[in-house]
């Protein structure tokens, strides 16, 4: 298979621990050049990953040698440099939440859709086998038919510095720790779900904080989700049925050497499924090499659609509680 050649527009601390790495590993992919606004930190990832530096992220989209463009970029920027990278004919992998609303999510996939290139939100979570496992047992009637869906995502809060405390990055609870629970969601109860009642807290701050909400299906199946970044630390989620619940603790960020447990309770036994150790940031990547081979782009859009829609209609309908600022 021909290389696919990718450029990093960001020198964020995901991208460093994480998702350059798992590049690397992958035979297909060529690393070519990471880019910075500062040079100390193009040049200090440039020699840490043998590949070369850039500095100003339009440089780095202006060369020719370049097929992927992967951006580690906080929400608030991305508008800005995806249309820079759809104009300059790039195929973009991008971090979650792809957008700060819904108006400038789909403004980035009708210039993608336009373009003929893919636009990958990278929810690296979906594609660690754990889920698999999760949708295999629900498939063989293990917990019989779902009645609701719950999810927690939160922890304790970051250094005050953090980009997610600050508005104009496009920071909050909701469109980092809440996007993964709204996401998981979707991911077992199918995309017709709607918001039905949500809150978002900020304690002073001028980003939420924590929050919640309930969405329901038409088919009557509901799901109930909290997040926060000044909670005690959660990454779970559990699928209460008819005959039986499923309970993954460690769903949304197990690192690469963890094996997760994902456990079964029917009636009055309980059994407990140790799942191997799974690189999701690699599997991913490899979903991505398989969607630009197929050029299987629309189902990449529509997932960027479904997901802001309900990010938004959360948004949209919370209610400001007593901590709320002002």
């Amino acid at each position: 298979m021909q290389k696919i050649k990718i450029g990093v527009l960001g020198c964020a601390s995901i991208a460093e621990r994480s998702v350059i790495p798992a590049i690397l590993s992958i035979p297909v992919f060529e690393l070519i050049a990471v880019s910075s606004r500062s040079a100390e930190k193009a040049n200090k990832f440039a020699q840490q990953f043998n590949c070369e530096a850039v500095v100003g992220y339009q440089n780095l989209l202006n060369r020719k040698d370049i097929d992927v463009i992967y951006i580690p970029l906080p929400t608030g920027l991305h508008e800005e440099w995806v249309l820079k990278t759809l104009a300059a004919g790039k195929h973009i992998l991008i971090e979650k939440s792809v957008a700060s609303n819904y108006v400038s999510a789909k403004k980035m996939v009708e210039m993608a859709r336009k373009k003929g290139l893919l636009l990958m939100e990278n929810f690296m979570f979906l594609h660690h086998q754990q889920h698999q496992l999760v949708k295999q047992l629900i498939k063989d009637g293990k917990i019989g038919e779902i009645r609701s869906f719950r999810s927690s995502f939160g922890f304790p809060p970051l250094s005050a510095a953090n980009f997610r405390y600050q508005k104009e990055l496009g920071g909050g609870a909701l469109l980092d720790a809440g996007a993964y629970t709204v996401r998981a969601c979707q991911f077992f109860l199918g995309n017709e779900l709607k918001v039905e009642a949500a809150t978002l807290n900020y304690l002073n701050f001028e980003v939420d904080i924590f929050g919640g909400a309930f969405l329901k299906s038409a088919n009557g199946m509901f799901a109930e989700i909290a997040f926060g970044f000044d909670n005690f630390y959660q990454c779970n989620y559990e699928i209460w049925g008819s005959k039986g619940k499923i309970t993954a603790s460690r769903a949304f960020t197990p690192k690469v050497d963890f094996s997760p447990t994902i456990t079964l309770e029917q009636d009055s036994e309980v059994f407990d499924y140790k799942v191997e150790v799974d690189n999701h940031f690699v599997n991913i990547l490899n979903e991505l090499i398989r969607c630009l081979a197929e050029n299987d782009f629309e189902n990449n859009y529509q997932e960027i659609l479904n997901q802001s829609s309900l990010l938004q209609e959360l948004k949209d309908k919370s209610e400001y509680s007593p901590l709320e600022r002002g």
